[in-house]
C-alpha cells in the first residue's frame, strides 16, 4: 500500500508547484487501496476558494487519476 501512496504523492507533487504559486497548496491526507480513494487538504489560498472544488475535481483528480489508475476518486476533508 505504501507504494501506491508514493504513486499519488508524486503525482500530487507535480500539481503542487502551480497551487503554490497562488497561494495555497494540498496535502494528501490518507489513500485507501479498497476502495480507489484518495483523501487531500485544501490549505492555504485554496482552503477557502470557491474554486478549489473545481480545482481539486478537474485538476487534482484527473492527474491523479492518470497516473495512478487504481484511484477512482479524489476527495477532499
Amino acid at each position: 500500500m505504501d507504494d501506491l501512496r508514493d504513486r499519488v504523492q508524486e503525482a500530487l507533487d507535480k500539481i503542487r508547484p502551480g497551487l503554490m504559486s497562488d497561494g495555497g497548496d494540498a496535502e494528501l491526507v490518507d489513500v485507501d487501496a479498497d476502495n480507489g480513494v484518495a483523501t487531500i487538504r485544501m490549505v492555504g489560498a485554496c482552503g477557502g476558494c470557491p474554486m478549489s472544488t473545481m480545482t481539486l475535481k478537474m485538476g487534482i483528480e484527473r492527474t491523479i487519476r492518470a497516473a495512478v489508475p487504481e484511484i477512482v476518486e479524489v476527495v477532499a476533508v
